[in-house]
């Protein structure tokens, strides 16, 4: 499987990676992808950025051993993540998943997969800035425990 796990502040063009993706997934019959977005209204105050922080080298190697874990569990050919670290306004995009297998079912699997890990396990530490000025940090959610507690149950 050709794998490519980015972790940096610079937006991406998913119509870029998707191409770049697909000339290395061979006879991939399926791509699928998910880009995460800043929201401006994650509960009563609206936002105004998001800050997201990592640990770099630890975050790249984490990331590189979910896609392992994907690719073991289903027939991919080609997985491509960028995560953004940084000040990232409403509206940027934050991550973009991409992956490619020879059917879809294999791919839209994959993608979940990775996306309820990244949101989970992957070393990010997470700020909201709210437009009055305050910020706090971003604390793991359950109903994403669950979400991703299910692919334990079908380990």
């Amino acid at each position: 499987m050709w794998l490519d796990i980015t972790v940096r502040k610079a937006a991406f063009v998913s119509a870029y990676e998707e191409e770049r993706l697909l000339a290395e997934a061979g006879d991939a019959g399926a791509l699928v992808g998910f880009q995460g977005r800043v929201r401006g209204q994650d509960g009563e105050l609206p936002l105004a950025a998001l800050h997201l922080e990592h640990y770099p080298g630890v975050t790249e190697d984490e990331i590189a051993r979910i896609a392992h874990e994907a690719a073991q569990r289903w027939p991919l050919t080609a997985c491509r993540v960028i995560h953004r670290v940084g000040r990232l306004a409403v509206g940027e995009g934050i991550v973009l998943v991409l992956v490619a297998s020879g059917h879809r079912a294999a791919a839209f699997a994959a993608a979940e997969f990775l996306m309820d890990y990244l949101k989970t396990r992957a070393p990010f530490w997470k700020r909201e800035e709210f437009i009055d000025g305050s910020s706090h940090w971003v604390e793991a959610k359950a109903s994403d425990d669950a979400a991703a507690g299910r692919w334990e149950a079908q380990a």
